[in-house]
């Protein structure tokens, strides 16, 4: 099995092209949507955070907002948040990893791949990217995000140039859709021969 990492800063395109990957038949772990599976209603931290974190939590599962005024500027706490989630991530990915023991290929959907030192634990590292401009602009267009803190997110990511030079493939988004899906599936080809159509 091959483990692919997939990795984009904010607007980059990267949720998509990681449907394009599930299109082609490569089974996908998406952090994100583990991390918002496990602090969903029911969910597995849910207890956790609660007891550690009072009042964070409701019927819905984690209130977001209230754990993050409970976490920001605090590193201890930023840590104890920590020690609850990433276990039970690294859990998820362990078993979305036997789920999928028999295919040749896998996808790992991680936003901060390069910032959390992910790259360690992939073959190889696929970034998706597109011109500064059309990331602001589709960026801007989401609804919430202003200039300023589509900037402070910037800030915290690995610079795109930097992710480009230090990735196995680059997939392209501010061409034709139908250009990106190509870029894809000839990935998907060149990774699992038997999958070419």
């Amino acid at each position: 099995m091959m483990k692919l990492g997939l990795t984009g800063s904010i607007g980059m395109g990267k949720s998509t092209v990681a449907a394009m990957f599930r299109d082609e038949g490569v089974p996908v772990f998406d952090a994100d949507a583990a991390v918002h599976r496990l602090q969903g209603p029911g969910g597995a931290v849910v207890p956790a955070i609660e007891a550690r974190f009072p009042g964070t939590t409701g019927a819905n599962g984690v209130d977001r907002v209230a754990l993050s005024a409970a976490v920001l500027g605090d590193d201890a706490a930023m840590k104890a948040l920590e020690g609850i989630v990433h276990p039970a991530v690294g859990q998820a990915r362990a078993d979305f990893l036997r789920d999928h023991a028999d295919a040749p290929l896998v996808v790992f959907d991680i936003p901060l791949l390069f910032e959390t030192g992910g790259e360690r634990g992939v073959d190889r590292v696929v970034v998706v990217s597109a011109a500064a401009d059309v990331q602001r602009a589709r960026t801007l267009a989401r609804p919430g995000m202003t200039p300023d803190r589509f900037d402070a997110i910037l800030a915290r990511q690995t610079p795109d140039a930097e992710k480009r030079a230090r990735a196995d493939h680059v997939i392209h988004t501010d061409v034709a859709m139908d250009t990106t899906r190509a870029q894809v599936r000839d990935l998907v080809a060149c990774l699992c021969p038997d999958k070419r159509r």
